[in-house]
C-alpha cells in the first residue's frame, strides 16, 4: 500500500492543538522561522536548538521539517550575513529546503509541556502553575449536525481541544431535533433542493472550549461538517477556565534532604553537576520547577511556600537574595529542556496512522555550550 504524504501544515496543525501559539508570551517569537509549511513532509527532526551543526545534521538526514524549542530567529535581524554562524545556518536550511518551526513559551506553558515533563521526571505530585499568566476563558459551543455526521464532527473538534474537563477529553452532549432550511440561488446544498424547504433530522452537539483553542475548533467544524454553512452558537461562560502559565509547583512523594534531591536531579536530568543554594542537610518536600531561565520568578516560588526552586541560569545576586530569604535553589542548567525532544516525538508519532505518519527523529547533535570539569 502506498504511503500517504502529509504536509508540514498538517503536522503543525496537529502539534498546535497541543501547544497553541496563542499561549506564548508576547515577547516570544514562535511559529514558522524559515521555509514553508505548504509542502509534503516525509521526515521531521526534533531539536532543542537550531545551530549550524544541527542544520548540517538535518541536511545529511534528508529532513524536511525541524521542530525546535528555542527560536532560531529570536531577535530581529537587520541583515543576513552568510559569513556569520546564524547566516550560514539560514543558508544551509534554505539550500536544502528545510523548514524550521519553533514552539517556545507555548510549549513551556501547555499541559504536558516542558514544565510538566521536568516535574514528572522528579516525581513531583499534584502540581499547580507556579507563575500564572492568565486564566483561559471558556466558551460553550452548540453545533447542529445531521445525525449521520455527529460522530465525525465530535471526534474532529475533540481532537482540537474541545470538551476537556479536568482529566477528561472529548466531553460532549447531544440532543436530537429537526433542522429546517431553504437553499437559495447560488447554493450547492448537501441535502435538499434549491428553493424548497428541507427538513433534516439533526443533533445539537454541545461542548466546552477554551478560548485559546476556539479558532482551531471552528476550523475543524468547517472541515468535518457536510454543510456549506454549518450552524453553530457560541456562549461565553462564567465557569473558570484552566489556569495557565510557566513553571509547576508540587510535592515530592516523601521528604528528602537537599543533598538527596540534588543527586536525584543529576540522575533524572542527566547532568554531571549542579549549583545549589542552601543547607544540604535540611529536608525539602515542596518543590517548584521551571525549565530554562527562571531567576525572575524566585519571588513567586517563595510566595508559594516552595522549599526549593529548580531552574537554570541563576545569577549571583538573585541567588544571594533567595539564600537570604531562606529559599533553597538547584540550578541544573538551561539545557535540561532537552527532554522536550522525546515528548514531541512521541506526540507526533501518535497523531498519524502508519500509512500517513512522517518519520520523526531526534537530533543527536549536542547543543550544550558548557563543559563540566
Amino acid at each position: 500500500m502506498t504511503q500517504m504524504q502529509v504536509s508540514g501544515r498538517q503536522i503543525i496543525d496537529a502539534f498546535e492543538a497541543w501547544a497553541p501559539p496563542g499561549l506564548a508570551y508576547k515577547w516570544d517569537n514562535v511559529g514558522l522561522q524559515v521555509g514553508t509549511l505548504d509542502k509534503p513532509v516525509k521526515k521531521v527532526m526534533i531539536t532543542l536548538d537550531v545551530l549550524e551543526t544541527v542544520a548540517e545534521e538535518a541536511a545529511e538526514a534528508n529532513v524536511d521539517l525541524i521542530i525546535a524549542h528555542h527560536p532560531l530567529l529570536f531577535k530581529s535581524l537587520k541583515q543576513i550575513d552568510t559569513m556569520t554562524p546564524k547566516g550560514r545556518t539560514i543558508t544551509k536550511l534554505i539550500e536544502n529546503g528545510i523548514t524550521v518551526y519553533a514552539a517556545h513559551t507555548n510549549l513551556d506553558i501547555t499541559r504536558g509541556g516542558v514544565s510538566d515533563i521536568l516535574s514528572e521526571r522528579l516525581g513531583i505530585r499534584e502540581t499547580t502553575v507556579l507563575v500564572p499568566s492568565e486564566q483561559d476563558e471558556l466558551i460553550k459551543l452548540a453545533v447542529y449536525v445531521p445525525d449521520d455526521y455527529t460522530e465525525k464532527v465530535r471526534v474532529a473538534i475533540g481532537n482540537q481541544g474541545a470538551g476537556h474537563i479536568g482529566d477528561y477529553s472529548h466531553c460532549s452532549f447531544r440532543v436530537k431535533g429537526e433542522g429546517t432550511f431553504k437553499p437559495l440561488d447560488g447554493t450547492q446544498p448537501f441535502i435538499g433542493s434549491k428553493g424548497e424547504l428541507a427538513r433534516v433530522e439533526e443533533d445539537r452537539l454541545e461542548t466546552i472550549i477554551p478560548k485559546s483553542k476556539l479558532s482551531r475548533v471552528l476550523a475543524a467544524i468547517e472541515t468535518a461538517h457536510p454543510y456549506e454553512e454549518p450552524a453553530y452558537d457560541l456562549y461565553p461562560l462564567k465557569n473558570k477556565g484552566e489556569e495557565i502559565g510557566v513553571g509547576r509547583i508540587g510535592e515530592l512523594q516523601e521528604s528528602m534532604t537537599l543533598r538527596e534531591l540534588g543527586e536525584l536531579v543529576k540522575e533524572r536530568y542527566q547532568v554531571p553537576s549542579l549549583r545549589i543554594v542552601g543547607n544540604l542537610d535540611e529536608e525539602v518536600k515542596r518543590v517548584a520547577v521551571l525549565g530554562g531561565s527562571g531567576e525572575d520568578y524566585i519571588d513567586q516560588a517563595y510566595q508559594q511556600r516552595a522549599d526549593v526552586f529548580i531552574t537554570g541560569d541563576l545569577s549571583f545576586h538573585e541567588a544571594q537574595d533567595a539564600w537570604q530569604m531562606g529559599l533553597k535553589l538547584i540550578d541544573p542548567g538551561h539545557h535540561v529542556e532537552k527532554f522536550m525532544k522525546q515528548s514531541v516525538q512521541s506526540f507526533l508519532q501518535q497523531k498519524f496512522d502508519k500509512f500517513s505518519a512522517p518519520e520523526v527523529i531526534i537530533s543527536e547533535t549536542n547543543t550544550e555550550p558548557f563543559q563540566f570539569m
